[in-house]
């Protein structure tokens, strides 16, 4: 991994639009805490600031590198409903009743993520606006039963299709017979989000500590987690390191598996031509099982990303490779130059839903990952309900805790026949499922 993480570990347009100059120091003290997390990113922010808004602030965040490092700082910045890939994978394992709550829990994010931009006043960019994009008739079959259940659960949004001409009221391609507009969702800077954030944590009282990777941990009713200058006993602890774990925590690595996704960022782009693109200055994805996914930015770039469709591996120039696939649905931009691409690890598991829980026989280590590439949005909701769980306990932290997950065997030595194979049912599967 690290061999390809040097590769993808180029700047990208989040930390060159960053606009918190914010720092935390490296760990080199023997602290005591309530509450230790591992990992710096949406998963380990949102779920210790949840903990300091119910009133449990002594707490203590390590992050190997700098915040939002790992996929936090490397994604599309999509805003978009839902919680996991495909609900139905996990309907067997939760109900009925289950799976109605996963329903009512899965529009939360936008509203989690707005409120917290206007209750912190964090300078995210955050704007309204999302395509969900089809190609063909099948696609847009199940584009009306997303909207029929979309507005079921979101009453007073703008949701609606658009079929033929009409879909380029929302979007400047040719490339789409269909879209679902829902104006409930939308975008955001999401390194930005985060370190707005992280701010609100640290003025709740908590401790952030960058570059202090973590080197050893001894559970036990008081778990002791090392690096190499430091150490945090604490009451409890939280894992939360999604495709970074590399290993420190078998039982958790052994149920995911990464696959790699690029993205591309264009030079700014004049009024006109943004207007062309997305008349709603919005994001967009498609339905296909590996999707393009891309938005305009404030300071009015194309951001383009999208992965691999079967075979799995990383393309050896990452600005040419994903500017093919963005001329395929733009092809008016051939003139437009790239000014920055870049890569990261999605983390997945076998059914692509969010893992959370507590480790078996450890009711005081507590575990996060597998957001399968969407993570902006899900890692709010699900935080949400991990710090409920962590905290005070609740039904809902029971019932994503319940949903099993596949160990994922020979994943080391095998990685990228194992996702090739994966990708391939995937999109198989698609042609019967309305979304290929």
């Amino acid at each position: 991994m690290n061999m390809i993480m040097n590769k993808l570990d180029a700047k990208n347009y989040y930390t060159a639009t960053r606009k918190y100059d914010l720092s935390y120091p490296r760990l080199e003290a023997d602290l005591d805490a309530d509450v230790v997390v591992i990992g710096g990113g949406f998963s380990g922010i949102n779920t210790a600031l949840e903990l300091a808004e119910r009133g449990i602030t002594n707490i203590v965040v390590l992050e190997g590198r700098y915040l939002g490092y790992g996929g936090t700082g490397r994604n599309g910045g999509q805003v978009m409903a839902g919680i996991g890939h495909d609900i139905e994978l996990v309907r067997k394992h939760v109900g009925p009743k289950g799976l109605e709550t996963i329903f009512e829990i899965a529009n939360l994010g936008a509203g989690i993520i707005k409120g917290r931009v206007e209750k912190y006043g964090i300078n995210a960019d955050f704007r309204h606006g999302y395509g969900y994009m089809g190609f063909n008739r099948r696609q847009e079959k199940t584009l009306r039963e997303w909207e029929k259940e979309f507005r079921a659960i979101s009453p007073n949004d703008d949701i609606r299709m658009v079929t033929g001409a009409e879909t380029h009221s929302i979007i400047g391609s040719d490339a789409y017979s269909c879209g679902l507009l829902h104006m409930g969702g939308g975008h955001v800077h999401s390194l930005n989000l985060l370190l707005g954030e992280a701010k609100a944590l640290s003025d709740h009282g908590a401790r952030i500590f960058e570059n202090s990777p973590v080197i050893d941990v001894q559970y036990g009713d008081r778990v002791t987690v090392r690096t190499a200058r430091g150490s945090v006993r604490a009451s409890k602890l939280l894992w939360a390191c999604n495709g970074f774990l590399n290993g420190l925590e078998p039982s958790l690595y052994r149920h995911t598996i990464n696959t790699y996704a690029f993205q591309i960022a264009t030079e700014p782009l004049s009024d006109e031509m943004i207007a062309r693109i997305s008349p709603i200055r919005g994001a967009y994805s498609d339905i296909r099982p590996v999707i393009d996914y891309f938005r305009v930015t404030n300071e009015n770039r194309l951001l383009f990303g999208t992965a691999t469709r079967v075979l799995e591996y990383v393309p050896d120039d990452l600005a040419a490779w994903n500017r093919a696939y963005m001329l395929k649905i733009f092809p008016y931009l051939k003139d437009v130059k790239i000014e920055l691409a870049w890569g990261g690890p999605l983390c997945c598991g076998a059914n692509l839903f969010p893992q959370i829980g507590s480790l078996p026989g450890r009711d005081n280590v507590f575990y996060v990952q597998g957001y399968a590439g969407f993570g902006v949005t899900p890692s709010h909701i699900v935080c949400k309900v991990l710090a409920e769980g962590m905290a005070e306990g609740s039904g809902r932290f029971d019932l994503l805790k319940s949903i099993p997950h596949a160990r994922i065997l020979g994943k080391e030595r095998l990685r990228a026949p194992l996702m090739s194979a994966g990708k391939f049912w995937h999109q198989f599967s698609g042609y019967f499922t309305g979304r290929r």
